[in-house]
């Protein structure tokens, strides 16, 4: 080992040992630490699902959770770090009872489990350039909650891209649009790389342009993004110089949100100690030259194995702490203990509404997520494919709380690309899940088709057997939509189509669009909200029977074991989905049957695009309180039988029988 890295050396091996102390502090292992403040008594709770930020209180906002992001060179580990920061307890979103059982349609979708993978990570894989979207999740180290972001990888051809020097337009142009975007809002930036591949010309690319956003405002508003890209395109300034077309409002409004935006460099894939022996000098050398490009001293960790996880965790905690001092806040939130006591005991229709984005690859479901949240939010573009993870989005819509998910095409197995590490899978078992966690499912249809696809009916029944509501997008109505033939005509084809193809889903909500041109886009989320409340509808029993008595009139079910079957009364055993319990005298009915009550409990009660659950239960033969009445009459207290036994036994222990209106005594 070369004589000038021994003291490099010691002094990183020196932060990793304090680190390791002041990280047991932070989770509260320890108190001997000075460094920071004394721990709070007990873990705070996890900060709510995303979709519930505005059910806190008003002295707490959005602003005031610290925001982490995570840069870095394609194939560096960054999907790794995302998925082993996220807290997994506070993205789940509520249980709705299908993830505890095996799903009924995953083999109509052509679904396959390549993998081991724990559901609501992100994709990770040995491709480049695999995530492409920006993805967020709430994070957690030790008892520090923050808002982490992952995002596509930054070179410096996607740089030239996004400044304009190359094609703006294209799907690079659209990975770095959302990855400046991340880093711009971030409070702490992870810049990764691999150490053991060393510093690239990439690397330093994106550590001088990320030197120029060191101080730039934190959220910014459209025109000063525009004025940031400007300073971006100055090669010869290492920080941003307003513009003069900035108006003074502008300048003042800057400079106080402006704060020091935290940059550290992580030097990935450095597994145990083994990388500092002699033998592995190239390792410290990349190491020491990444720390003259002026970011400061990398920290070594291992994403895949969790190694350096404590110096992170010191430093979130730090600028957390520092950040809600700076905003006047207290250390600890206890307003959002309180939000979330009131939101768990508060009614289902004021959580946030789950809606998943499905359909074919190339139908416009991107577009139409961009569409709805009136920015470019996702990446969408022309090329089948594009999106791979599902993308969750808080949105609010009139007051009331969304959570949007953008999924991935799901074609059929055989059509899948199987050469990229089955990323392709992956992307389907994302989107799947996204579809059982789901309140609404939209499915998004392509007009050029002219017919519904097969794919798209396997879509609808997982839709449907899964237990879910069921609402669908008809996309790209400008293409087929004239001076005759209007939108309400194409919604009625589709509706048409669905019925014949597939008579379990007849009259569900069909909305014709154009997410393009923005054409009915607004005309989708009444209907989405409309579908949620009949999905969760709660229906008296009185009502209920009142219509079974209606329906026996008008035909009574056939006859079974030879006897006729007796449909004696019907409830409601829960919503989410509709599932009622039909009590009869025989232990199940006729599909036929069973088809008919169907059919007119959804005319009856509007449950159109949803499955209507009805169980048969067989009740008791027998009245359950005439065995007890008829049975031990001569049998307990006060009956013949336990008088000659009391006597037997008296007779035994005493030799005299025991005495009138006497017992023996209970021994306490």
């Amino acid at each position: 080992m070369s004589p000038h890295l021994r003291p490099f050396l010691n002094h990183i091996q020196g932060k990793r040992s304090a680190a390791i102390n002041n990280v047991a502090h932070v989770i509260g292992w320890s108190s001997s630490s000075s460094v920071l403040h004394a721990p709070p008594p007990h873990l705070p709770p996890p900060p709510p699902l995303l979709g519930q930020r505005q059910h806190r209180h008003a002295s707490t906002n959005i602003d005031s959770e610290l925001v982490v992001s995570i840069l870095g060179p394609p194939n560096a580990g960054k999907s790794t770090l995302f998925n082993r920061l996220m807290c997994k307890e506070s993205n789940r979103a509520y249980r709705l009872g299908s993830d505890g059982r095996k799903s009924r349609s995953n083999g109509r979708v052509g679904y396959r489990d390549p993998s081991k993978r724990a559901h609501g990570r992100a994709i990770v894989s040995h491709v480049a350039g695999t995530t492409r979207d920006r993805r967020e999740c709430i994070g957690r180290l030790g008892g520090t909650y923050f808002r982490l972001v992952d995002t596509a990888g930054v070179d410096g051809e996607r740089i030239d891209v996004s400044l304009g020097r190359r094609n703006p337009g294209s799907m690079e142009g659209a990975m770095i649009r959302q990855t400046m975007e991340a880093a711009r809002m971030s409070d702490l930036v992870l810049l990764m790389f691999d150490a053991r591949l060393g510093v690239s010309s990439d690397l330093l690319e994106t550590i001088r342009w990320l030197r120029k956003i060191r101080y730039s405002p934190t959220h910014s508003s459209s025109h000063e993004s525009v004025v940031v890209m400007e300073d971006d395109a100055d090669d010869g300034d290492d920080a941003p110089t307003p513009s003069s077309s900035v108006t003074p409002a502008v300048q003042r409004r800057r400079r106080r949100h402006n704060h020091h935006r935290e940059i550290v460099i992580l030097a990935n894939k450095l597994e145990g100690d083994r990388w500092a022996s002699s033998d592995q000098g190239d390792v410290l050398d990349n190491i020491a030259e990444v720390t003259r490009a002026g970011l400061g001293e990398p920290i070594p960790i291992s994403a895949e194995h969790g190694d350096g996880m404590a110096e992170i965790a010191v430093l979130v905690d730090r600028l957390s702490r520092e950040k809600r001092a700076r905003l006047g806040l207290p250390e600890r939130n206890d307003a959002l203990d309180e939000d979330r006591k009131r939101a768990s005991s508060e009614d289902a229709e004021l959580r946030p509404l789950q809606l998943a984005i499905l359909g074919r690859q190339n139908v416009g479901k991107s577009t139409l997520v961009n569409a709805l949240l009136g920015e470019e939010r996702v990446i969408a573009g022309e090329m089948p494919g594009l999106t791979r993870d599902a993308i969750s989005v808080p949105w609010t819509w009139k007051g009331k709380p969304v959570q949007i998910v953008d999924t991935a095409g799901i074609r059929r197995g055989a059509k899948r690309e199987r050469s990229n590490d089955e990323i392709e899978d992956l992307a389907v078992q994302d989107a799947m899940r996204a579809m059982r966690l789901a309140d609404v499912a939209v499915l998004v249809l392509d007009s050029r088709a002219r017919v519904i696809q097969r794919q798209e009916l396997a879509i609808a029944d997982a839709v449907v057997r899964e237990g879910r509501s069921l609402v669908i997008a008809a996309n790209k109505m400008d293409l087929v939509v004239d001076a005759l033939y209007k939108a309400h005509d194409y919604a009625c084809a589709v509706r048409d189509q669905i019925e014949m193809r597939f008579p379990m889903l007849r009259k569900t909500p069909v909305v014709a669009m154009s997410s393009l041109t923005g054409d009915n886009v607004h005309k989708l989320m009444p209907v989405v909200f409309h579908a949620r409340e009949r999905w969760a509808r709660v229906i008296p029993t009185g009502m209920l029977n009142r219509w079974l008595e209606e329906v026996l009139d008008e035909h009574s079910p056939p006859m079974q074991e030879g006897r006729p079957a007796k449909i004696k009364y019907i409830l409601q055993t829960k919503g989410r989905p509709p599932t009622f319990l039909l009590f009869c005298n025989v232990t199940e009915l006729p599909v036929s049957y069973l088809r008919y009550l169907t059919r007119s409990f959804q005319d009856s009660f509007d449950m159109f695009g949803m499955e209507v659950r009805l169980v048969v239960k067989k009740s008791a033969a027998e009245n359950p309180y005439l065995s007890k009445a008829s049975t031990n009459k001569t049998t307990g207290i006060g009956g013949w039988q336990g008088r000659q036994k009391r006597l037997v036994a008296g007779l035994k222990r005493t030799g005299m029988p025991p005495q009138k209106g006497k017992r023996k005594p209970i021994k306490k």
